[in-house]
């Protein structure tokens, strides 16, 4: 799951929709994905869950387009990606921190 926490360093009400004005912006995402649990007998096909907190800053958000984020995870290594309305990719991740 994917959710936005802060704008420009302020908390946000509700990270899966809002709005922002035009101009250079920098947000805070919260993305919990799942992950193999250990193994030993009986750990194999468990999964738990890692929460990270990660940056993405933008300087070309314009007023009345959409934009989409999108988490992904390669095993324990999460990526947060930003697209346009046309799915042109406009910015990646700036800092992890993970727990």
């Amino acid at each position: 799951m994917v959710m936005a926490q802060r704008l420009d360093g302020k908390n946000l009400d509700d990270g899966r929709f809002f709005q922002m004005p035009p101009g250079p912006h920098e947000l805070m995402v919260r993305f919990d994905f799942e992950v193999p649990a250990g193994g030993g007998l009986g750990g194999f096909g468990q999964t738990t869950y890692r929460t990270c907190f990660m940056t993405l800053a933008y300087d070309h958000f314009q007023a009345g387009q959409r934009y989409v984020l999108e988490g992904r995870s390669l095993a324990f290594t999460p990526n947060i990606r930003l697209y346009d309305s046309s799915r042109q990719l406009l910015a990646q991740e700036r800092s992890v921190n993970c727990t």
